[in-house]
């Protein structure tokens, strides 16, 4: 067992706090990186909030990169040295969805509290959250977690990768499909939204309208290459088909707000698709008119982590970004240490930051 500093959440709703923990060793097809930066998802502060279930005391953070330490046996193409991005796609490889070229909805998760590696010094297990607890200065996760990256890739770079980048990219790239010529709406010009607003652009997207609350966040939509910017006031909708004489062929929806489910499908037109990529609470529920959507061959399709196959994607997600093809660095708000991570998830729930990243060496 190893001694570990790591942010811990013992009561939700309430600031984490930095205990010294304990890892074990990686064991069969697992392997020990030591983390150097995890970004702030906003996944990261609804565990925190409760409103994603799971169990306390909890390690949180999955957005992550740094460099493996150890590999346990059965590990393949993982060595010590290693620079790598940490994702919470833990996939098995062997259910009906990993066999269909779909892990990120592996049917068979971990047990994420019987089979953690972290404990308490007095022998308590702590739930590793989204199969990564990387709030903390080491994981132990499997291997099909992990993507080996070039050591040139800066670190908190690379973090962003391992879930807002894929996440905004693929909902756009691989779950919309959109193709050349197609009018895209991304609601929300956060992280993940910047990022579907990137992979509208590499698709091929005629216009792209991001949708959002504030002025100052469209703005930064538009350098990340929105041709069209709407406020979210009043009925947006509206405004977006004024812009395109017609509805859209698909709307990303990468904020967690049901409302803003209720309202994605009137942004559409005929044979549209609606994206769900940000998560509301699970207590949080939408409607919208099964008629209306039957009727004008709308569907609406469920985007998990961006239909990304890491070992396959993450490479060209990196080419992308080296050939200039794709802001990284300009996602970035801000660096901050692990003592200060409260302050950090309170600046990244105001609002106003792109991602927040947490450096640790």
């Amino acid at each position: 067992m190893t001694k570990i500093r790591a942010a811990v959440c013992r009561e939700y709703n309430t600031p984490l706090k930095i205990e010294e923990v304990e890892l074990r060793g990686p064991g069969m097809g697992e392997v020990e990186v030591e983390i150097e930066a995890v970004a702030i998802c906003h996944s990261d502060i609804s565990f925190q909030q409760g409103g994603f279930g799971g169990a306390l005391p909890a390690v949180y953070g999955h957005e992550a990169a740094g460099t493996v330490l150890s590999v346990g046996t059965g590990v393949v193409g993982i060595e010590p040295g290693d620079s790598v991005c940490v994702t919470l796609i833990h996939a098995c490889g062997h259910c009906t969805t990993c066999q269909s070229g779909k892990p990120t909805i592996c049917e068979t998760p971990p047990d994420n509290m019987a089979g953690s590696p972290i404990s308490s010094p007095e022998g308590e297990p702590i739930y590793k959250a989204m199969a990564s607890g990387a709030f903390a200065e080491r994981v132990v996760v499997d291997q099909s977690q992990l993507c080996v990256i070039p050591d040139d890739i800066s670190k908190d770079v690379a973090s962003l990768i391992s879930c807002g980048v894929i996440t905004g990219v693929g909902a756009a790239v691989f779950s919309a499909g959109l193709e050349v010529g197609q009018d895209v709406v991304v609601i929300g010009a956060g992280g993940v939204g910047l990022n579907a607003i990137q992979g509208a652009l590499i698709a091929g997207a005629r216009r792209i309208i991001a949708v959002d609350m504030l002025e100052s966040k469209l703005e930064v939509a538009k350098e990340f290459g929105a041709t069209h910017t709407v406020l979210a006031e009043g009925k947006p909708w509206s405004e977006v088909k004024k812009i395109l004489g017609r509805g859209a062929d698909a709307v990303l929806v990468t904020v967690g707000v049901a409302q803003v489910y209720d309202q994605a499908p009137k942004y559409l037109g005929w044979g549209g698709k609606v994206v769900m990529v940000g998560l509301p609470h699970g207590d949080k529920v939408s409607t919208y008119s099964p008629l209306l959507m039957a009727n004008q061959g709308q569907v609406i399709v469920g985007s998990k982590m961006g239909d990304m196959v890491i070992k396959r994607d993450i490479p060209w997600i990196v080419d992308m970004y080296k050939q200039g093809r794709l802001k990284l660095d300009q996602l970035i708000s801000g660096r901050w240490t692990l003592d200060q991570i409260n302050e950090a998830i309170e600046d990244t729930k105001s609002g106003a930051a792109r991602r927040n990243v947490i450096m640790l060496k």
